[in-house]
Order: C-alpha cells, then sequence, then structure tokens
C-alpha cells in the first residue's frame, strides 16, 4: 500500500515538474521570438531607409526664388490621372514673401540629361504655404535618384 501512494506521489511530482518545464520553455521559446523579431523588423526598417536615401528625388530652388522668399517643404510623385506614369509632381511652397508669377520646373534623371520640363502660376502671400501640382507631359517618368530644379 505505501508503495503504491509513493508511487502516486512520484507521478503526480513528475507531471507537475514536466508542465513547469513545458511552461518556462515556452516562455523562453517566446521571448527568444520575440527578440529575433525586433531584430527583423529593425533591419528591415534599416534596409528600408537606405533604399529611400539612396533612391529619392533631390530638389534644388533657384537662387532666384529663394531671394523672392520661396521655400519648399514636402513632395510627392504620382501618376497622372491623365495619362503617364510618375510624371505629377506635387510640391509644398513655403511663401516668406508676398508672390505671384509662374514657376518653372525642370526633372533630370540620375545622369543629369533632362528628361522633362512644367510650369504653372503660382500666388501666396507672406506666411502662407500651399500644395501645387506641377504636370509633366505623358511620356516623362520621373525616375527614382532624379533631380527636379525649381526655377
Amino acid at each position: 500500500m505505501k508503495t503504491s501512494v509513493y508511487l502516486a506521489l512520484l507521478c503526480v511530482f513528475t507531471l507537475i515538474s514536466c508542465q513547469r518545464v513545458k511552461d518556462k520553455t515556452q516562455e523562453t521559446i517566446n521571448a527568444g521570438g520575440e527578440a529575433v523579431g525586433k531584430s527583423a523588423t529593425e533591419f528591415i526598417e534599416g534596409v528600408s531607409e537606405g533604399i529611400d536615401k539612396t533612391l529619392e528625388v533631390k530638389i534644388a530652388m533657384s537662387s532666384d526664388l529663394k531671394a523672392s522668399g520661396l521655400s519648399t517643404g514636402k513632395y510627392s510623385i504620382s501618376n497622372n490621372p491623365q495619362g503617364g506614369k510618375d510624371n505629377l509632381l506635387t510640391l509644398y511652397i513655403i511663401f516668406d514673401q508676398d508672390f505671384k508669377d509662374i514657376i518653372y520646373v525642370k526633372a533630370f534623371d540620375k545622369n543629369g540629361l533632362e528628361t522633362g520640363r512644367a510650369k504653372l502660376e503660382v500666388e501666396g502671400k507672406k506666411g502662407e504655404a500651399n500644395y501645387y501640382d506641377f504636370t509633366f507631359g505623358k511620356r516623362v517618368e520621373i525616375e527614382y535618384r532624379s533631380k527636379i530644379v525649381v526655377e
């Protein structure tokens, strides 16, 4: 009888110990998986940021426009709804002085070859800022690592 009780207690302790080992193992796996997931995410974000910096378009504003109180902020390049691929430049323009004139924009590829031109009449009062759409021809494609010159 004593042997049966000891054997039963031994089985209970063994089962409890196994469950505890299983729980600790699962916690360790989860913690390790979380660490691997964080590392992978940081790696992917770093690669993405590196690609963005390498492929981004450079915007250069002429000294005449700067002297007229203009500066640029955020920009985006998208497909023109009227046709073409990556041929619509949306540019945020900031006015430090009153301004009303036609602005010309030239696009150059990564080799410095001109690929297109656009113009738009722009008007703004001192202290204002707004987004302006410069539409290039249907065959113009503003490529990665291009340069945009605003004159």
